[in-house]
């Protein structure tokens, strides 16, 4: 036999008699869980076919049953399964697949203009040294076909930064500290071929106060004059790192070390943070 669900709603009786009186008679009335009892199976596979806010923000909250059908790991299992959210390392299966599918469906990069598109935009310039950053399109083809343009760095240091506002991005501070999501950075650079340079990356999770609560800041890259010009990624994901985080800041650059007038210094481009579901993270 099939589980049933109720939805709420006032009983009926045909009786304009027992409508008036408040009472109901045992052939003409009908109680509430009769009227309204619907199959679970049938009653997920509506929820399935409904925005997903919308069964956590209205439907859930219809009467216990339904309550029981839009928590439910199968349902959010199975919305994850039908909408392509797949789960990149098997070995860490979501705790929480609502939670999951939420994460999925929100990620995005939050830096703006990671690829050099719209020149300087967005970047706040902290060092600009020899002569100054540049935007231009890319010596060597990047792994990802899409990518057309860099950030070039000159012969004195050059740095930029981004300050990204979580709750404005949609994470708001509950949020944040109760599930504590995996936060993954990613960062493009190479070198030119005729002309030695350095590369230097910092990224800091802050506090409302935007005092840093945890930092990636890994030794400076070194390239020696006549390299292979690669493009090499940097990458990292912060787990585990407490309650507090509201923002994140992202800075990266260098130069050349040839002190060669110009733009011949590192190439910096394809830039990503992103807040992701736990084994969703793959380096």
């Amino acid at each position: 036999m099939k589980r049933k669900a109720t939805a709420m709603g006032a009983a009926y009786s045909t009786d304009p008699d027992q409508q008036r009186s408040g009472t109901s008679g045992s052939s003409t009335s009908l109680s509430q869980e009769q009227l309204f009892s619907v199959p679970l199976d049938i009653l997920e596979e509506i929820f399935l076919n409904l925005p997903p806010h919308q069964v956590v923000c209205v439907c859930r909250l219809v009467c216990h049953q339904w309550k029981e059908v839009a928590d439910s790991e199968s349902m959010w299992k199975e919305r994850c399964r039908r909408e392509g959210c797949f789960i990149r390392d098997a070995s860490r299966i979501p705790k929480d697949w609502r939670l999951f599918y939420f994460l999925c469906k929100k990620r995005r990069n939050l830096l703006k203009n990671p690829r050099a598109e719209h020149q300087m935009k967005n970047w706040q310039i902290i060092d600009n040294g020899g002569d100054k950053w540049k935007a231009e399109g890319v010596m060597v083809q990047h792994p990802n076909d899409a990518v057309q343009n860099n950030f070039v760095t000159s012969y004195g240091l050059c740095r930029k930064m981004q300050l990204i506002d979580l709750e404005k991005e949609g994470y708001n501070p509950s949020f944040m500290d109760h599930f504590q999501p995996d936060i993954k950075i990613s960062d493009w650079y190479a070198p030119r071929w005729d002309c030695g340079s350095e590369y230097e990356i910092s990224v800091q999770l802050l506090n409302r106060k935007k005092k840093p609560i945890q930092t990636f800041a890994p030794e400076t890259i070194h390239f020696q004059q006549w390299n292979d010009q690669k493009w090499c990624q940097m990458t990292h994901v912060f787990r585990d790192y407490g309650q507090g985080v509201r923002f994140i800041r992202f800075t990266h650059g260098g130069k050349d070390t040839q002190f060669w007038a110009g733009w011949y210094g590192i190439r910096v481009t394809d830039s990503s943070v992103e807040i992701c579901p736990a084994g969703d993270t793959e380096l």
